[in-house]
């Protein structure tokens, strides 16, 4: 049961009627008058336990947008039901309010919840909760009643805007715009002039003494290459740059590279791991390689503990015993790398070809060249001590052999997938 504000703004004109006339005969009559009123619009009012409830619409939201969960109401009852109904749910979706309802009898009505959500992950409904009112509108029936349903809010993939333009990157590399490369692959393509910045050990000598010009072998990019993007979750995930967590970044880039594999030919494998495997796609297809990781991503969360290098190492072996290209998604900070990923790196990069990305603050280099007092001279040369270690890390895994990709929250994705188109128009793949 409930009882209306206009319940109570008509016991407010009562009592005050009553207090003018100062007799509390007048005011327990006008107590009485009211709660009768209240009795008779509350047995009036339709019932809600015969209500049928149903749920349907959105499934899956990408974050940034806008979805729908759509509530159907049936009323197997004789009487009209009028009221207001409050889909409830996770405050991360910012559901839309309560929503007046007629219910005709034996009739039903459709309730459609507007949901924004602003994190990541599955977000369960709440309770949906009917109040019918009475004709007189001063009291209600009121009951709240479970009706599950999930909605899986999937990563946005902001750096989709990148896609055309690293496609095109793509297909010059395939020739489908006749665009040769001057790369070192496996299958050659045709015999073209050389010119100034040629590889000289593509010169085909033979067919240069036939003709009076020198002329070099092309090479098309590899194909059907196997590529495995392994994303660290561990603590370092959950530090915030520039306004977003390290792990939100690295959904992107990772998104942005399997969506660019796949268009090239290549197989694309996601696993996502720090002290235990969170996430594994393996052996999708290129059609559907990027739904399905997408969906995995959805429900990731940075564990706030260190990642475990062995498990990451072991995982990876017993995924792949082929040579392909392993694309690591991590924090480049010294303690956390000696302590996990770095002893297994001499490992790793004598079977893979290794390639490290990471999130850099631009903050840092900010401070770095403040020089305005003396706390800011302490902060720079703080920010140039970070940066230093920063630099000695990426040398370290550069002499054993691994690439690495340190940029900003918003151009790592785009870094990342130049430094995968690099490789295959080189044949290094």
């Amino acid at each position: 049961m409930a009882v209306t504000g206009r319940a109570a703004f008509v016991a407010l004109i009562g009592t005050l009627a009553a207090v003018a006339s100062r007799s509390m005969a007048g005011l327990l009559a006008v107590d009485g008058v009211i709660l009768a009123a209240i009795a008779l619009d509350l047995a009036l009012a339709a019932g809600i336990r015969q209500l049928t409830l149903s749920r349907s619409g959105d499934t899956t939201i990408l974050l940034g947008q806008q979805g729908t969960a759509t509530l159907t109401i049936g009323n197997p009852g004789r009487r009209q039901l009028r009221g207001v109904v409050r889909d409830a749910w996770q405050p991360s979706l910012q559901a839309s309010g309560p929503v007046r309802v007629v219910v005709p009898a034996g009739g039903q009505v459709v309730v459609n919840t507007t949901l924004a959500p602003t994190r990541r992950g599955d977000k369960a409904a709440g309770r949906v909760t009917v109040r019918s009112l009475g004709p007189l509108g001063l009291a209600a029936r009121q009951a709240s009643r479970a009706v599950p349903w999930t909605v899986r809010v999937l990563p946005p993939f902001l750096s989709r805007k990148h896609l055309p333009e690293k496609l095109a990157v793509l297909r010059q590399l395939d020739g489908q715009h006749r665009s040769l490369i001057r790369g070192q692959g496996t299958e050659f393509d045709s015999l073209r002039e050389y010119v100034i910045g040629d590889d000289v050990r593509s010169i085909d000598w033979r067919s240069s003494a036939r003709r009076a010009e020198v002329l070099v072998r092309t090479w098309r990019p590899e194909r059907d290459r196997r590529i495995i993007i392994v994303l660290d979750t561990g603590r370092t995930s959950a530090g915030r740059v520039a306004g977003a967590p390290r792990l939100d970044t690295y959904l992107d880039s990772a998104l942005l590279l399997a969506a660019i594999a796949a268009r090239a030919g290549d197989r694309v494998d996601f696993i996502a791991v720090d002290r235990q495997v969170r996430a594994r796609v393996i052996g999708a297809s290129r059609t559907q390689v990027l739904a399905r990781m997408t969906d995995a991503m959805a429900v990731l969360e940075p564990e706030l503990s260190e990642s475990d290098g062995g498990l990451i190492a072991s995982t990876l072996l017993a995924a792949a015993r082929q040579r392909c290209l392993v694309v690591i998604l991590t924090d480049l900070n010294s303690t956390a790398l000696e302590l996990g990923l770095l002893p297994a790196i001499p490992l790793l990069a004598a079977r893979y070809r290794l390639l490290v990305a990471a999130v850099a603050d631009p903050r840092v280099t900010e401070l770095a060249t403040a020089r305005g007092d003396a706390a800011s001279v302490y902060q720079a040369a703080a920010a140039e001590r970070a940066r230093a270690e920063r630099a000695g890390l990426a040398a370290r895994l550069s002499q054993a052999g691994v690439g690495v990709v340190d940029a900003p929250p918003d151009r790592l994705p785009a870094a990342l997938a130049d430094a995968y188109l690099g490789l295959k128009s080189a044949g290094q793949l």
